[in-house]
């Protein structure tokens, strides 16, 4: 199976890293150009530019400016472009995308090159246009690689991207079991067999730490080089708590899928838990987790399955259907009155999120669950 991969790399740190950041800066001059043009040409003649007219007027911007912007390859500088041309798809299309705005040059993220301006010379070298680099080869390049984009995070650390069309083989046995995923604060889920999966709440773990780094941080002059160098301890402290987060999830992930072929979840309001429990919310990451237990599955053959977020999956009881409408989160166990059964709250929940998502791909698997609406 023919799939497309990122392979992340950290690029050795050197004088030649200048290079690429006086391209990273190039990238993002021509999209604040490019986000002030669009709004210009919008206020005068109410119409978008489009795609093609802003890379016809960015060959003339190179044409006329000769030697400010071939500093930075010409397909990357058509890629910026592309970006903004998604930018503004998401705007028109998503109610909660906002307009696509300015950037400051140090914030920019990264160039993308494609065809030209790169030549991978094996091993863990790179030529970026008349320039090698070394990166930290943690694990093999595979696959035919197709673009390669330079990154620079908050911490100034430059990363290189490689976009690869891979080859590959199933990892993960079939089982041909079907499992529900029930999450909470207090434990990260329950599945619908029993078993628990704590969270170790990263974020919670480093808060200390966090705050200690933080008044260091405020108590620096402004645009002072210590106050630079204390904004990037505090970005690294992010970094590692968001790696260890992803490195929890991809580990949960795998876990589930070597027991389960089919995953049922609960498709979340995550805004309105953020509203209710904030912090602990994020802490948990639990769209990452979906998004990377998805990617997994579908690498694998295996499937995820949502439920609807409005199905009273934690009132409802799994065996006749009766439906405790004064339920409330303190109540972690409680009593059917239909059939007498006791229920643990989170795995009730889980067994009717996996009943659920079985009887919209093979039919009804429980009868009982068309009387929940009496």
């Amino acid at each position: 199976m023919e799939v497309r991969k990122t392979y992340k790399y950290r690029l050795y740190r050197s004088k030649r890293d200048k290079h690429l950041a006086e391209q990273i800066e190039l990238a993002s001059e021509i999209w604040n150009h490019s986000v002030a043009l669009s709004r210009r040409y919008y206020s005068l003649y109410r119409k978008h530019l489009g795609y093609y007219q802003l890379k016809r007027h960015l060959a003339k911007l190179k044409k006329r400016d000769k030697g400010r912007w071939y500093g930075l390859n010409s397909q990357a500088g058509q890629n910026v472009i592309e970006r903004l041309r998604m930018s503004y798809q998401r705007f028109f299309s998503d109610p909660k995308a906002g307009r696509p705005g300015f950037k400051k040059r140090t914030k920019y993220p990264s160039f993308t090159l494609t065809q030209t301006g790169w030549k991978y010379l094996g091993g863990n070298r790179l030529r970026i246009g008349k320039h090698n680099f070394k990166f930290v080869l943690s694990r093999p390049l595979g696959g035919e690689v197709k673009t390669v984009t330079i990154k620079r995070d908050r911490c100034g650390d430059l990363w290189v991207c490689f976009s690869v069309v891979e080859d590959i083989q199933p990892s993960i046995p079939q089982t041909g079991s079907a499992v529900g995923v029930d999450f909470g604060l207090k434990e990260f889920l329950v599945e619908s067999d029993g078993e628990r999966v704590e969270s170790p709440q990263h974020l919670r773990a480093s808060l200390t730490e966090m705050a200690r780094r933080g008044r260091d941080l405020s108590r620096k002059k402004k645009g002072s080089n210590n106050r630079r160098k204390a904004r990037r301890r505090v970005a690294k402290l992010h970094r590692r708590i968001a790696n260890q987060r992803r490195d929890f999830h991809f580990k949960t992930a795998r876990t589930v899928l070597e027991r389960h072929d089919f995953i049922a979840v609960e498709d979340l309001n995550l805004d309105g838990m953020k509203r209710l429990w904030g912090r602990k919310v994020f802490d948990l990451g639990f769209y990452q987790f979906v998004g990377i237990l998805e990617h997994l599955a579908a690498m694998n053959g295996k499937r995820v399955v949502k439920v609807d977020r409005f199905f009273a999956s934690s009132k409802t009881c799994h065996d006749c259907g009766w439906v405790k409408r004064d339920l409330t989160l303190a109540d972690r166990e409680w009593a059917c009155e239909g059939c007498g059964s006791v229920h643990e709250r989170d795995e009730n929940a889980a067994k009717n999120i996996r009943d659920r998502a079985l009887s919209h791909v093979v039919g009804d698997v429980r009868p009982a669950e068309r009387a929940i609406a009496a």
